[in-house]
């Protein structure tokens, strides 16, 4: 049986994490761009990317993009994996919960 992560269970970070997988391995997104999908504000979002990190499971590349700071995140290979056994957690939970 899977188990449960902490880190990643938090409805935030849960779809913080949902949102990166569901980009291409080698694609990262805005920040702002995770803020709309996440429904998060600035502060909150910002404090679980830094959990998140501090995990290994995201990293974040900071620059200037027509002189505007531009933060953009990405799963690395742990989080993508991590990720993918909290999922199978889940499902697992349903089944049990459907008598499979």
């Amino acid at each position: 049986m899977a188990v449960l992560n902490e880190v990643i269970h938090q409805s935030l970070r849960l779809k913080i994490m949902a949102a990166l997988y569901a980009q291409a391995a080698s694609e990262a997104l805005e920040f702002t761009t995770l803020k709309k999908i996440t429904g998060a504000t600035d502060g909150n979002l910002g404090s679980h990317l830094s959990t998140l990190e501090q995990a290994g499971y995201i990293s974040t590349t900071k620059a200037f993009v027509d002189r505007k700071p531009q933060t953009r995140i990405s799963l690395t290979r742990e989080g993508r994996r991590a990720f993918r056994e909290h999922v199978a957690y889940l499902r697992e939970i349903v089944e049990l919960a459907e008598g499979k």
